[in-house]
């Protein structure tokens, strides 16, 4: 699907492709654009779209380079705010003062910014503008998710710390922590692959002083944030090892049963055991009371180390 706009009253406004010719467009969205779609932006615009096999490409040459009097960018997105969320990459190429975007799935910052520039106005000039506002947008999308992910840790601090955790309620818990490192994780990744791209513009010299000195507040915006997940990190790693140690005293505190109950059955089964022996001349073999002496003998052997293990917290 391509969404084509352009400036009308300092708005961004949505047009289709039939109109370029009389009103230029600024901005041409791709979304997994079809074959019969990248042959008319080839055939219109004389531009060939990246492919989606040659946006993998990690190393910074293969995703900021300028070629052809073109500026190329790739960078990852966040799909979304939730813990599950992943990343999505996104293409971008500016020529002849129109900047493309290439992605496979439409993404709530591109949804936000495309609402906010129709509804105000002089949100955005050019196409450059356009490219800056799109990741100042993605640093704000990844504030907000740092603070619902902040907050989750917040009621998992209260799950932790507040409350004698069973081992069923200590593996949800676990889990619920496992989820909120891969989405702080995400969002760190996503504020770096950001600042790369941030930096390359900036770089590149195209940027009029304006658009210098709003990258510039994008950067700093990403070093705040940047000091944020790891103070997230930090509290992830405290939280988890918390409810290590919770699960770690359940499992002490069975341990600890089984010694106390092994303890306390040693003497009677001492007792037992002597009085098992199949030796003919045994003293005690006569008597009429015997029985139930050895049983009394017994059950009192047992009461009285559980009684003084009770005493001691042992049984708690």
């Amino acid at each position: 699907m391509l969404n084509i706009f352009t400036l009308e009253g300092g708005r961004l406004a949505s047009i289709q492709s039939e109109e370029i010719a009389t009103r230029k467009p600024i901005w041409v969205d791709a979304i997994a654009p079809s074959e019969g779609e990248r042959e008319w932006v080839a055939q219109t615009f004389s531009l060939i779209l990246p492919q989606p096999e040659h946006l993998r490409d990690i190393e910074a040459s293969a995703r900021f380079y300028e070629e052809n009097e073109e500026l190329h960018v790739r960078s990852d997105f966040l799909l979304s705010k939730e813990s599950d969320s992943r990343s999505v990459l996104v293409a971008f190429v500016l020529s002849k003062n129109i900047l493309f975007s290439v992605h496979d799935e439409d993404l709530p910052v591109f949804q936000h910014f495309r609402l906010h520039s129709h509804g105000q106005p002089d949100v955005v000039a050019d196409s450059l503008d356009v490219l800056i506002d799109l990741y100042g947008s993605d640093v704000e999308f990844s504030a907000d998710a740092l603070e619902e992910a902040y907050a989750d840790l917040g009621e998992i601090s209260g799950t932790v710390l507040n409350n004698t955790l069973s081992d069923k309620q200590a593996g949800i818990v676990l889990a619920d922590i496992a989820h909120a490192e891969h989405l702080n994780g995400r969002i760190r990744r996503n504020l770096m692959d950001t600042r790369r791209a941030i930096s390359f513009l900036m770089r590149s010299k195209l940027l009029a002083p304006e658009q210098l000195e709003e990258a510039r507040q994008i950067m700093q915006d990403i070093d705040s944030l940047d000091g944020h997940t790891a103070f997230l990190f930090d509290k992830i790693n405290f939280l988890m090892n918390a409810t290590v140690g919770f699960i770690n005293i359940n499992q002490n505190k069975i341990v600890r049963l089984f010694s106390v109950a092994a303890v306390a059955l040693l003497p009677p089964t001492l007792i037992a055991s002597i009085y098992g022996m199949n030796f003919k001349h045994i003293p005690e073999l006569e008597w009429f009371y015997g029985y139930p002496l050895a049983l009394l003998l017994m059950l009192t052997s047992t009461a009285v180390p559980l009684w003084i293990f009770h005493r001691k917290g042992w049984l708690k």
